[in-house]
């Protein structure tokens, strides 16, 4: 098995059917640890259920938007494992309003939060929990194809998610010195709860199935496939990569 015995921290599960439980029900076929964050009493309260599900050997309270609870987070997960092989970072997060009007109308207050959540607590997860990263470590983050290409009502997420790229090349820069590996996950659309709250994606996903190479959608199982590769030691050159997983639909012209 690719990661047995591999340490591995999921943050962003939601339910059953987020990429973030297709990564993780992946690691879980191919021997990993796992643990889970939850955000609050009542993503909790779905959190423990699947954790149990998976395996997973504890849950842990994790805001991203706070300092504080990311960096108390890494002393349990220190004080729990001692260090980490993995860390998933699947987590995203933007105003709904921000979602389905026009880009031009993002007010200053709804780019800060998305930049936040979606882009800058990559940086933050990767500061506090620098410490207990070794040589062989793997960091993954997951994007979309709307940071590089316009997808309407993807709006102020795709400017998001282009920020959580460039921040991917730096941090793969930075902790590369000691052998720390980080990369993102460029799933095509799928059918999440984040998923949802984009009225532009509604029509993609018959546009996909008619346009990409492999005339499908993909799953969760797809991108936890490719999750399970980066985050093992048959990638262990692979590093401040964005990796396509979306049937190769972002590379038509039409």
């Amino acid at each position: 098995m690719l990661l047995q015995g591999k340490k591995a921290l999921i943050l962003g599960l939601a339910n059953n059917k987020s990429i973030a439980y297709g990564i993780a029900s992946c690691f879980k076929e191919q021997g990993a640890r796992l643990a889970f964050n939850y955000v609050g009493d009542a993503i909790k309260k779905r959190v423990e259920p699947l954790s149990e599900e998976l395996g997973g050997e504890f849950t842990f309270q994790c805001d991203v938007s706070d300092d504080a609870q990311i960096a108390a987070a890494a002393d349990l997960v220190k004080e729990k494992w001692g260090d980490v092989d993995i860390i998933v970072h699947s987590i995203a997060f933007a105003n709904r309003e921000d979602l389905t009007g026009r880009f031009v109308d993002t007010t200053r207050e709804g780019f800060h939060l998305a930049l936040d959540i979606s882009a800058y607590s990559l940086t933050g997860i990767c500061r506090a929990f620098e410490p207990l990263l070794h040589e062989g470590s793997s960091v993954l983050t997951m994007t979309y194809h709307g940071s590089t290409k316009v997808i309407p009502g993807y709006n102020v997420m795709g400017v998001a998610k282009a920020a959580l790229e460039a921040s991917v090349r730096y941090l793969a820069f930075e902790l590369g010195e000691k052998g720390v590996r980080v990369n993102a996950i460029s799933a095509g659309p799928i059918k999440t709860l984040a998923a949802s709250a984009v009225s532009g994606l509604k029509n993609i996903f018959n546009r996909v199935e008619e346009s990409a190479p492999l005339r499908r959608n993909v799953t969760t199982h797809d991108v936890g496939g490719l999750a399970a590769f980066l985050a093992s030691d048959l990638a262990h050159g692979v590093t401040g990569s964005v990796i396509y997983a979306d049937s190769g639909f972002s590379q038509m012209g039409i």
